[in-house]
């Protein structure tokens, strides 16, 4: 490679902007997966001769690259439902995909100032993928995160795919890292043969491992498959919280559900009952005689109003299950700006996209049970919560069927659906188990264990999804473990290059 890419000014920042969007190429819709691996070895070359506080722009403009090209759809949300101005909603953007880009800043200039070992190229690979792993993790954890746009999202039509059940999405980006690195330091491995044989091991033998894989059942069947209908209203989202169209959506979904097939699981998107559950009764009460009468479960997504541990009466984006099914769950990751506005007391009244009728949830209680729905246990995840790997994990372990509902009406003609309904396969691949996806407006799908979509509904057109799912049994290993040994390994090749790094200073 040119030895411009290592050194400081605009041609390299260019670069690494440029080499940010290759991963948004890498993603759904595009599927380019190779390039997943090409994006993050020419930003781990680059930061190779670079101080902390140049390697900090440098990661810093990858991470806008990323950012502006994947998730431009945050332009759609806030200038086509939240009323502001062109201007205005794109300086928003660009803020927000700035602010973003800190999280790759910050592993920047970690990365050079404590990390970097350039004299033992093999040590340096394996902490650089360590610590890219770490950027992704706490990008999803800081200030309730944004798990968006993982590398590791790229392999769900990879040869990575098959490591899923192992390790999550995690385990591929830090595959993803770890192989990239090795790529840009295998010439200057070469002369030393024992680590250049063991970097060659390291390199090829995830990815053998990954296709060995695939397909593997890691989970079984349980049961007698069951027939489900997922039905997508397709209602405009500047009439979702119009009060003087409510009568006409609930109208919507209950002459759907009559005319349609009787099934054993009946599924309604998020929300889209618009109005308080304690002020739904009665025609809450009509649905759920309607699902006894054909013994089927109607699980839908409705507001909720209870108090809150405290006792103070707070509102919840809820998912209820009836007929023959049971359970209420309260969303527990809440969209920021969406769902809950973060310092309300300054934001509120300045744009209208700062005062959604639903911008104001609480987030419900962690430990929630499954819904029940025909016996079987439905681990629900509402909209944005399927992105979080951790969190569906935990329900996904309790579960023997997994169901999401959303509303991504926000996302307008933008590929962030498409990004959402990958993550969503990612999850179902990392469990081993169907899911059902219901949404407004599409992508509604029903999803097999190893991730692929079997059934799926046009974006944008009202209709109802029929198909099966068959409940299973057994945890992957993902599933039983988590990401503790990843997590320990990452932990101990950071901690190994700390150390390093001190020794080497000290001498």
């Amino acid at each position: 490679m040119p030895q411009w890419i290592t050194r400081p000014g605009w041609p390299g920042h260019l670069l690494a902007m440029l080499s940010g969007a290759l991963t948004t190429l890498a993603l759904a819709p595009f599927d380019i997966w190779p390039l997943a691996v090409i994006s993050i070895a020419l930003l781990y070359y680059s930061l190779r001769e670079l101080r902390p506080g140049q390697a900090a722009l440098r990661s810093w403009s990858y991470g806008f690259g990323l950012f502006a090209s994947g998730t431009s759809w945050v332009y759609v949300s806030i200038h086509d439902y939240g009323s502001a101005s062109p201007a205005l909603a794109g300086f928003l953007t660009l803020g927000f995909v700035a602010g973003l880009g800190l999280f790759f800043a910050l592993f920047g200039a970690v990365w050079a100032r404590w990390i970097r070992r350039r004299e033992a190229p093999l040590a340096d690979a394996l902490a650089f993928a360590a610590l890219w792993v770490a950027q992704e993790v706490f990008r999803g954890w800081f200030l309730t995160g944004f798990p968006w746009l993982y590398a590791g999202y790229s392999q769900l039509s990879g040869p990575l795919a098959g490591l899923a059940p192992l390790g999550g999405v995690w385990l591929l980006s830090f595959v993803l890292a770890l192989s990239a690195a090795l790529i840009v330091n295998l010439n200057a491995l070469r002369p030393r043969r024992a680590f250049y044989t063991c970097a060659l091991v390291l390199l090829v033998a995830p990815w053998g491992a990954g296709l060995a894989l695939q397909d593997h059942p890691w989970t079984a069947p349980k049961g007698e498959p069951l027939k489900i209908a997922a039905i997508q209203g397709n209602v405009a989202q500047n009439l979702k919280w119009d009060p003087a169209q409510l009568s006409a959506q609930l109208a919507l979904y209950r002459d759907l559900s009559f005319s349609a097939k009787p099934v054993d699981i009946l599924v309604w998107p998020e929300t889209a009952i618009p109005v308080l559950k304690d002020q739904a009764q009665g025609y809450i009460g009509v649905m759920d005689r309607f699902a006894r009468d054909r013994d089927s479960a109607l699980i839908t997504g409705v507001p909720v109003r209870q108090p809150n541990a405290r006792g103070e009466m707070r509102y919840y984006n809820a998912i209820t299950s009836f007929g023959a099914g049971q359970g209420t769950y309260l969303k527990q990751k809440l969209v920021p700006f969406g769902e809950y506005v973060p310092l309300q007391d300054v934001l509120r009244g300045l744009i209208a996209f700062f005062d959604l009728p639903m911008s104001d949830f609480a987030p419900g209680p962690a430990d929630q049970p499954p819904l029940l729905a025909k016996g079987q246990r439905i681990a629900p995840y509402v909209c944005y919560e399927v992105v979080y790997p951790a969190f569906a994990a935990q329900m996904a372990a309790q579960s023997d069927i997994l169901l999401t509902v959303s509303n991504d009406a926000w996302f307008g003609t933008s590929i962030g659906p498409l990004q959402h309904l990958q993550m969503a396969q990612m999850r179902a691949l990392e469990a081993g188990r169907w899911m059902i996806r219901a949404t407004n407006n599409g992508i509604t799908v029903l999803i097999d264990p190893y991730g692929r979509v079997q059934k799926r509904l046009p974006q944008f057109e009202q209709a109802v999804l029929y198909g099966e799912v068959q409940s299973m049994q057994g945890l992957t290993p993902y599933l039983q473990w988590r990401n503790w040994p990843l997590a320990l390994l990452c932990a101990l090749l950071l901690g190994w290059a700390l150390l390093a790094s001190r020794m080497a200073k000290a001498v």
